[in-house]
C-alpha cells in the first residue's frame, strides 16, 4: 500500500540483501524504517511487537530463519533459529508454519546451499501472503457489493477490531483487503475503527492506514461497537485471526469474542477474513487447546501517546500498586462467526465446510 503517495510492504528484502521493516512501536506518530541482521533482532522485532499481525510475523520469521543460513547453516544452526524465534509469540500459528516450512524445504539440502534455497522461499512466502490478501478482498468484495446494493446512495458500515490492514500483513491486509477492493469499485464505505485496548492498534495503525489511504472511518472506544449495532449503525463486522481451529473456532485480539457476541445478538454478519496458513488443523477446541500468550501488565497500566511538545511519551494511566491481567487474545467459536472470508473463497466456520475448501492442505498439515 502507499504512505504519502509512496509504495510499501510491512517487510521488504533491498537489492543488496538487506531486510527491512517498518518499525510500527512508532506509528502513527512516526514512520521508521530499520534494518534486521541478527537472529536476535529478529526475535526482539517479534516479541517486542517491532512488527505485528500473524502473516506479518510469519514473513519475519522466515526472513530471520534465511539471515541465519547466511552465517551458519549448520544443522544445530537451523533447529536452534527454529526454537528462538518460535518461543516469541505462542499464539499466532503463522509462526510455526513459516518456520515449519522453512525447515521442511532446508533440510534436506546440503549446508552448502542452505542460504540461497532460504532466501527464495523466504521471498515466497513474503509475495504468496501478498496474493492471498488480495484474493482475501476480491472475495470480500462480494459481501460489501450485497449491502451496498439495498441501500442506495448510503455508505457500508463496516465495524473492525484491532489491526487486521495491511500493516499486520505484508500487503494488502486481511480483514482491510476487502475494504480497499471497495473503494477502488467506487463503493462508498465507512469504517468504525475499535481502539483495540491495551496497545491501541485499531487507534494507531488502523486509522493510520485508512487515514493514509483517504478512507472514511471513525475512531470509538472498544465498549461502542455493540451500541452501535443496537442502533443499526453497523452493516458488517469484518477482522482478522490469528489461529483458527479446524472446526471454525477463531482466535484474535482480546475483545474479538466480544464483538462477536454483540453481532449476534443484533443479527450483524460478523465475518472473518482467514488467510489459509492461520489454520492450525491439529486443534479442535479453541477455547481449550490454543496457548493464550500473556503479556506485561504495563501495556494495561501505561498508554503511549505524543504530548503536547511533539514527543512520544508513556504515561501511567492506573494508581501505584495497581497490577494488571493482559491476555492478548481471545477465541470466539464458531457458531458466531458467520463465515470466512478465505483465499479460495467465502466458506462457512465449521469443520465440513472448511475441509471441503482446504481438504488438500489440511492433509498436508497433519502428514507433517
Amino acid at each position: 500500500m502507499k504512505i504519502n503517495g509512496k509504495p510499501y510492504r510491512s517487510i521488504w528484502r533491498e537489492a543488496s540483501g538487506e531486510v527491512r521493516i517498518i518499525d510500527q512501536r512508532w506509528l502513527p506518530h512516526e514512520l521508521r524504517i530499520v534494518a534486521l541482521s541478527s537472529r536476535e533482532d529478529y526475535a526482539v522485532a517479534i516479541r517486542d511487537m517491532w512488527v505485528r499481525g500473524a502473516p506479518l510475523i510469519g514473513a519475519t520469521a522466515a526472513y530471520g530463519v534465511a539471515g541465519q543460513m547466511g552465517r551458519d547453516p549448520s544443522d544445530a544452526s537451523l533447529s536452534e533459529t527454529w526454537e528462538v524465534l518460535h518461543e516469541t509469540r505462542p499464539t499466532a500459528i503463522n509462526l510455526r508454519w513459516a518456520l515449519d516450512e522453512m525447515e521442511r524445504v532446508l533440510r534436506p539440502l546440503p549446508a552448502a546451499e542452505r542460504a540461497a534455497a532460504a532466501t527464495k522461499r523466504a521471498d515466497e512466502i513474503a509475495d504468496e501472503d501478498v496474493e492471498i490478501n488480495r484474493r482475501i478482498g476480491a472475495h470480500g468484495l462480494a459481501l460489501i457489493r450485497e449491502i451496498a446494493a439495498k441501500k442506495p446512495g448510503k455508505p457500508v458500515n463496516i465495524l473492525t477490531h484491532c489491526n487486521a490492514g495491511w500493516p499486520a500483513t505484508v500487503d494488502w491486509g486481511t480483514a482491510t483487503s476487502p475494504i480497499y477492493h471497495a473503494v477502488e469499485a467506487g463503493i462508498a464505505v465507512h469504517v468504525f475503527v475499535d481502539e483495540t485496548r491495551p496497545r491501541n492498534q485499531g487507534a494507531q495503525l488502523t486509522a493510520w492506514e485508512l487515514n493514509a489511504a483517504g478512507i472514511s472511518h471513525d475512531l470509538i472506544v472498544d465498549n461502542a461497537g455493540g451500541h452501535l449495532m443496537q442502533h443499526g449503525e453497523v452493516d458488517l463486522v469484518i477482522v482478522g485471526t490469528d489461529r483458527t481451529t479446524a472446526q471454525g473456532d477463531v482466535c484474535n485480539k482480546i475483545g474479538t469474542y466480544l464483538k462477536a457476541l454483540a453481532a449476534k445478538a443484533n443479527d450483524v454478519p460478523f465475518y472473518v477474513a482467514l488467510p489459509s496458513p492461520t489454520i492450525d488443523w491439529t486443534v479442535v477446541d479453541g477455547v481449550k487447546e490454543i496457548p493464550i500468550e500473556e503479556r506485561s501488565d504495563r501495556e494495561v497500566t501505561h498508554v503511549q501517546g505524543r504530548d503536547a511538545s511533539g514527543q512520544i511519551i508513556q504515561v501511567q494511566i492506573s494508581p501505584d500498586g495497581t497490577g494488571g491481567r493482559n491476555p492478548a487474545f481471545d477465541v470466539t467459536p464458531a457458531a458466531l462467526v458467520t463465515g470466512l472470508i478465505t483465499e479460495r473463497g467465502i466458506c462457512r466456520a465449521d469443520a465440513a465446510a472448511m475441509e471441503a475448501m482446504f481438504g488438500d492442505l489440511k492433509a498436508a498439515a497433519l502428514s507433517r
